[in-house]
């Protein structure tokens, strides 16, 4: 009877139920009995109670029989199952694996229900007593909702593989944020999304100290997310520099295969400072990222002249303009004058140049022209002929052959005395 009233007072309590209550409760009802614990759940989730209430009931209950899912690392010490009676290890192994799915059972659907960190350590403690495949996925599945709300220390899950080398379970890691990474924009909100991008560059630090660590592994949960996931890659940057320093026998190619994942402007300028003098970097890398400082500079120069009167980014900010004092606007009409003359005798020269040009194509016609008539005149001897018709007009101008006679007849012609003799006296 004591039972049941203590049941109905946690159900119609208005607000949630405080630690001391919860904690009576179930010490005196639920803990000692796992069948029944399921019994009082259901009910309560028929009377309508609130999801989250619901899940900080389970959570509460877990943490009693399985110190390993507590928050708590000061209350971590042997379990309920150990403590009850002295059985082999194997029994209490498969009372464990038989626990955790019995849990898993019987969480609320509704997502934020139970905080994400609790159900990491749930996951791990399922990895670790080996459930079966269907409450390890969904485990999976209801992480990858709200692995923005994990932290490092609850994602650190080792591996309890027996083909896996690595310490953690970096596999694992890998299906949340690439299964986080394909929700709908309108499941994960950016800023969950910048989150988990941190989240996982802070993973990546600590997983590139394990030199089992695969170049594979490290490159395909560092490509998990979308570029546009993280605003800067100095997270990313570290853990790379540390699988470097962790992996000294990275071959060259290797090393730029990984540079190929920074984004050189997305550095500040203290990891580009860094890079810039990172001897494990390749000189390929180290070039792209001076390039981008000195890009990033010009920009900033640019824009912080655009604000200083030269420019501005936005035309609707800029200052009204100053009225210009007499002597600016003399002097602006003389620089105006100056350039209008300039322009004139520009214009003038190529004019002065496009009529020698056309007489020189002129006298290249007049040259051909001859040259289809079969003669080739000098341009004396042409001019000697022409001067010799305006004067004489009767004279042999002949361009043909002149025999001895001729000549000697010419000889002749030009010793011939004058008609009068000048006076002496």
């Amino acid at each position: 009877m004591m039972k049941k009233l203590a049941l109905q007072d946690s159900i119609t309590f208005p607000g949630k139920p405080t630690q001391s209550t919860a904690e009576c409760w179930f010490d005196d009802a639920c803990i000692l009995d796992m069948d029944y614990f399921v019994k009082t759940i259901s009910g309560i989730k028929a009377k309508g109670v609130r999801p989250d209430l619901i899940g900080s009931i389970i959570a509460h209950y877990a943490s009693k029989w399985l110190p390993d899912l507590s928050s708590d690392d000061a209350g971590k010490g042997p379990t309920n199952f150990e403590e009850s009676s002295p059985e082999t290890v194997t029994a209490s192994w498969m009372k464990k694996r038989f626990f955790v799915e019995t849990l898993v059972g019987i969480l609320p659907p509704e997502r934020d229900s139970i905080h994400c960190n609790f159900l990491l350590r749930l996951l791990r403690t399922a990895n670790m007593v080996g459930v079966e495949p269907t409450y390890r996925a969904e485990l999976e599945k209801r992480i990858s909702w709200q692995l923005d709300q994990a932290s490092l220390k609850e994602l650190m899950i080792p591996s309890f593989s027996h083909t896996c080398g690595t310490l953690l379970d970096v596999e694992l890691v890998t299906r949340l944020v690439k299964r986080f990474a394909s929700l709908d924009e309108g499941a994960r909100s950016g800023v969950a999304l910048v989150k988990v991008a941190k989240l996982v560059d802070c993973y990546l630090a600590e997983a590139a100290l394990d030199t089992n660590l695969s170049l594979d592994e490290f490159i395909a949960l560092a490509g998990a997310l979308p570029g546009h996931a993280r605003a800067m890659d100095d997270g990313l940057y570290r853990a790379i520099d540390t699988y470097m320093k962790a992996h000294p026998g990275v071959s060259k190619q290797d090393r730029k295969v990984l540079c190929r994942l920074i984004d050189s402007r997305k550095l500040s300028p203290e990891a580009s400072l860094h890079a810039a003098q990172n001897e494990r970097l390749p000189v390929r890398a180290v070039i792209q990222v001076l390039f981008s400082e000195q890009s990033k500079l010009n920009r900033h120069v640019d824009w912080s002249g655009s604000f200083s009167g030269t420019r501005s980014p936005n035309p609707g900010l800029e200052p009204p303009a100053r009225c210009l004092s007499k002597r600016e606007m003399n002097a602006q009409q003389m620089e105006i004058k100056k350039l209008k003359e300039d322009l004139l005798k520009v214009q003038s020269q190529c004019l002065a140049l496009q009529m020698q040009m056309e007489k020189i194509m002129d006298k290249k016609k007049g040259f051909f022209r001859w040259r289809k008539l079969g003669i080739m005149p000098s341009f004396k001897s042409s001019v000697s002929v022409f001067e010799k018709i305006e004067e004489g007009g009767e004279g042999d101008v002949s361009f043909g052959r002149q025999t001895p006679m001729d000549m000697k007849a010419k000889l002749v012609r030009g010793r011939t005395p004058p008609k009068w003799r000048k006076s002496m006296s």
